[in-house]
């Protein structure tokens, strides 16, 4: 059964600003994994900063899925910590969502669909959470 979908679109440029930005949490929202990923295999920081955002749009997909399954319920995105959704990638690189925390648990044996892209300044996920 589908819970809910979300999808999310981030500027990168913008994303970027941010990320340099000095004293910024932002950095902060992903986690030790994420970051390595990003890294890649020496990637520079404009690939490193495409790589985040379309990780960070993933993040934001995924808590509108989840939301968007709540129809009718409370809010609940302030209390997800973005670090909660973490995204990973397999030795292909394809991308996969791990939940912790008051998300994970809430949606503990979901499975999560994922699907990340960047193309020019564009970067967006796509989730799909099914359940049951």
């Amino acid at each position: 059964m589908i819970h809910g979908v979300g999808v999310d679109v981030v500027a990168v440029s913008g994303f970027g600003e941010q990320l340099a930005r000095p004293g910024t949490a932002l950095r902060s929202s992903f986690t030790a994994a994420e970051l390595r990923d990003a890294a890649g295999d020496g990637r520079d920081a404009a690939a490193q900063t495409k790589h985040l955002a379309a990780r960070w749009a993933a993040k934001e997909a995924v808590i509108k899925a989840w939301s968007g399954g709540r129809f009718g319920q409370g809010l609940i995105t302030e209390s997800v910590p973005p670090r909660d959704v973490e995204v990973r990638t397999d030795a292909w690189g394809r991308p996969s969502v791990r939940l912790r925390g008051v998300i994970g648990e809430a949606l503990g044996g979901a499975r999560i669909h994922v699907s990340l892209s960047h193309d020019g300044d564009v970067a967006t996920a796509f989730v799909v959470i099914e359940t049951g």
